[in-house]
């Protein structure tokens, strides 16, 4: 089944404009502009607009576009706390201005957390214990804390000790405790757990078009995926499961998403699609394809 997906808003989180390149977020009480690659249409405020409306801009560098620096106004912190709440899980989280554009949540990947708690919930339900969950390049952990805040048992996997260390922060900010930390590269220890043997009930792939792991392995996404998802292929228990893939990268289609997904489990139930989300004037941003699968 091929849909699109966008996640129900919440009062911490609104896109507020999108186009030129560029997107315009509130997240909880400081409004953010900076760069979006797929908004390529043009915005519906005036340029005067969203420089009055945010509160700090992010600019490229010349010299690495893939870095750049946030100018701010007056008051305005470089890291704060905002909420999520959502039925059955209420989370905390930080969010900070990174030298990469990014502050620490995809807000767009709600709608896969929704699916993650409910799918979580039915599946221990059935099997009457907690469900194991393997969240990969796990980042700031907010798939981690989902799950974790439905009952699962949690190992959350990132290359990046720093985005580790925040993602323990957003655990006890939670209120939560008891999560598997793994600073590692993501392949190398799929491919050590099949080794061993052993079974995932629930497994979160969120891969980086290109990343590095913790001692400068590669990551390709053309090159490696097909050799994680044979991994996970490995791991993930037959009986009991759930699978979430999301990828954002430009050369990535659904369809793509969804043939890779046909050759490694072949007898999954998958529905794939676009991740968009609505702007208040109902432009739809897209911000990535996904697939995913359960079985209880």
């Amino acid at each position: 089944m091929i849909l699109t997906l966008h996640p129900h808003p919440w009062p911490d989180y609104e896109l507020l404009d999108c186009g030129h390149f560029e997107k315009l977020e509130r997240f909880g009480k400081y409004i953010l502009r900076r760069p979006e690659p797929q908004a390529l249409w043009s915005p519906d405020l005036s340029d005067e607009e969203w420089n009055r409306r945010s509160d700090a801009s992010f600019l490229r560098s010349k010299a690495n576009p893939e870095s750049g620096q946030w100018t701010r106004k007056a008051g305005v912190p470089e890291k704060w706390f905002a909420e999520i709440h959502r039925q059955g899980y209420k989370l905390r989280y930080k969010l900070s201005l990174s030298s990469f554009k990014h502050v620490g949540i995809f807000p767009e990947q709600a709608a896969n957390w929704d699916y993650l708690h409910a799918g979580i919930s039915e599946l221990q339900a059935h099997t009457g214990r907690p469900a194991s969950v393997l969240n990969l390049f796990a980042y700031t952990g907010l798939a981690s804390l989902v799950c974790r805040a439905a009952g699962a048992e949690v190992t959350h996997c990132d290359s990046v000790k720093q985005v580790v260390s925040w993602a323990r922060e957003n655990m006890e900010a939670s209120g939560l405790q008891d999560i598997r930390w793994m600073v590692d590269d993501a392949l190398k220890f799929s491919q050590r757990e099949a080794r061993r043997k052993k079974l995932y009930q629930c497994i979160i792939l969120d891969p980086p078009a290109y990343g590095r792991g913790p001692d400068g392995e590669k990551w390709i996404l053309e090159e490696h995926l097909p050799l994680l998802l044979q991994a996970v292929s490995q791991i993930l228990d037959p009986q009991h499961h759930i699978l979430v893939l999301n990828l954002y990268s430009l050369g990535f289609s659904t369809l793509i998403t969804d043939n890779l997904i046909r050759e490694y489990f072949p007898d999954a139930d998958c529905e794939s699609g676009e991740i968009y989300l609505p702007d208040s004037f109902g432009k739809k941003l897209p911000l990535g394809t996904f697939a995913r699968f359960a079985k209880f």
